[in-house]
């Protein structure tokens, strides 16, 4: 039977191995997920272009093409959109900001009236377009968060840490045993799970709005034409003059 000084030294040297192979495990792991995180948070910046540059400019020029709120609802419902979003009633009144949503477009047919109608159609089929290449990316960044939550979710399955550390408690002196080596502070055993949790990245959804799919233009168009022929007779003449032309102008911008 070893002296109970000997068995102590023993059991100190049995903690800190184990403390020191739980202490890089933990941290290993948590580097990975921190990394995975970090491409996540990059991808969902990189996908919100989307949103804000074309799904945005789509919009604005629906909006201000129908251009009547209650024509602006409609459309909505029609095609299924929750929220106005991207949406503010100073679109409607500001000329410069009209003028800048309306740059550099082309429009197609021999007669204002057709140009209007027809270009309403094209704007329709950019959002659409655009929202389900968004929706795309949105699929792909719900299996991203997914897959980081499920790694987080096997790590604490494989590795409990709270049961490893009560059992490294009981080896050696309780003071010296209560913390990993590796920069883990004294005490640290009480509240760990808190403490040393890792969370996933928080879901798309809070990040992101989600846009479902717009329907197509063939299975909606009648209700469309009526909605923008409406539209165009109700709409203000500074607006429709920018259908005289067959294009509006592309100004020149510093970047």
């Amino acid at each position: 039977m070893r002296p109970p000084q000997q068995q102590g030294g023993l059991d100190d040297v049995m903690a800190a191995e184990l403390k020191q192979e739980i202490a890089g495990r933990y941290f290993g792991f948590r580097k990975l997920i921190e990394e995975d995180s970090q491409d996540y948070a990059q991808k969902v910046r990189e996908h919100s272009f989307i949103l804000e540059k074309r799904i945005s400019f789509d919009l604005m020029r629906i909006y201000l093409l129908l251009r009547d709120e209650s024509l602006i609802q409609e459309f909505m419902e029609l095609v299924g959109l929750n929220e106005r979003l991207f949406f503010d009633s100073y679109l409607l009144e500001s000329p410069s900001l009209q003028a800048r949503v309306f740059e550099c477009q082309r429009f197609k047919g021999w007669t204002r009236k057709g140009r209007f109608v027809r270009y309403f159609f094209t704007c329709y089929e950019n959002l659409g377009f655009h929202v389900k290449v968004f929706d795309g990316k949105v699929r792909e960044l719900e299996k991203m968060q997914g897959a980081i939550a499920e790694e987080i979710k096997y790590f604490y399955k494989q590795n409990n840490i709270s049961a490893i550390m009560a059992f490294l408690r009981t080896l050696g002196d309780q003071q010296a045993t209560g913390a990993m080596q590796g920069g883990m502070e004294i005490g640290l055993a009480e509240g760990l799970d808190s403490k040393l949790q890792i969370r996933p990245p928080a879901p798309v959804e809070q990040l992101l709005p989600i846009i479902k799919p717009m329907p197509p233009l063939k299975t909606i168009k009648r209700p469309l034409k009526k909605l923008i022929l409406t539209a165009y007779s109700r709409q203000i003449p500074q607006l429709l003059a920018l259908f005289n032309e067959n294009s509006t102008p592309c100004p020149e911008r510093n970047l």
